[in-house]
Order: structure tokens, then C-alpha cells, then sequence
């Protein structure tokens, strides 16, 4: 699928940088005139990504994570949050509702939040190598636009 537009953002695992990436996210996809509901669904979905690679991928030390927001044909915006750092040895038991291997405030719901605000989700992962959260929406057409 043709890619119309793209920028790649990369930032070290603060946890201040969450709300900078959920920002950005919303502002390159208001090039596809969202409603204020799939502004915050898309802000949703990477706000949880990213804290993801935040929390989990580098749980003693700073890392460094990308993500790529692409806006393909027929109005989907593709975004690509990557990390590498420790990687998840079993995908599937990680996208499980209320698995987390994070500490008892967790909530082990990212995956599955990820999964309902967005019209896909993949996850790739490698132990020691990292994990890559590729996630598209396709945004309505508004009438009269």
C-alpha cells in the first residue's frame, strides 16, 4: 500500500516522552481531519505502546525508542512504536488480558486496549533484541470534505 506521508520520531524511554509521543501522533494524524473520537482512540493506542516499551522493555535502565507514523492510502494511519530492549519470550501469553510482567500496579491491559482502539495490531518480539508494535486505523471520511 502507497505511502502518501511519514515521519519517525526517536526518544529515550522517560516516561515524560509518553505524553510527547501520544502528542505528536495526534497532530500528524490530524492531517486526515479525525474526529475528536479517533484523535483520542489513536492517542490511546500509543500512549499504551509506548509506555509499553517504557516500562517493560527497559525496566534498569534508559533505552531508545522509534515510532513511525505513516499515512497510507484510503486514509489509514499506520503507527510503529520499536524498542530494543528485553524483548517478550512468549507473544501470545503477553497480548493475554491481565498478564503483565510489570510490578502489581499494572494492569497487563495494554495489548488488549491497543487491540480495541485500533483496526490492527502486530506484534514482533525477541527476547534480548527488542519487541516492534505496528498498529493501523483507517480514519472515516467526513462528509463534505
Amino acid at each position: 500500500m502507497k505511502v502518501e506521508n511519514q515521519v519517525t520520531l526517536e526518544f529515550p524511554s522517560r516516561s515524560a516522552n509518553e505524553s510527547f509521543a501520544r502528542t505528536a501522533a495526534a497532530c500528524f494524524a490530524a492531517q486526515l481531519d479525525p474526529t475528536l473520537e479517533e484523535v483520542n482512540d489513536v492517542k490511546t493506542a500509543v500512549s499504551e505502546a509506548v509506555t509499553n516499551a517504557i516500562v517493560h522493555a527497559y525496566p534498569e535502565k534508559l533505552g531508545k525508542v522509534a515510532m513511525k507514523l505513516r499515512i497510507k492510502q484510503d486514509h489509514i494511519l499506520e503507527i510503529v512504536v520499536k524498542d530494543w530492549g528485553v524483548g517478550i519470550a512468549d507473544v501470545d501469553q503477553a497480548r493475554t488480558p491481565l498478564f503483565t510482567t510489570g510490578s502489581e500496579e499494572r494492569s497487563g491491559m495494554g495489548f488488549t486496549i491497543m487491540e480495541s482502539f485500533m483496526d490492527t495490531l502486530k506484534v514482533r518480539s525477541t527476547p534480548g533484541k527488542g519487541t516492534t508494535v505496528t498498529m493501523a486505523r483507517k480514519i472515516a471520511r467526513r462528509a463534505g470534505r
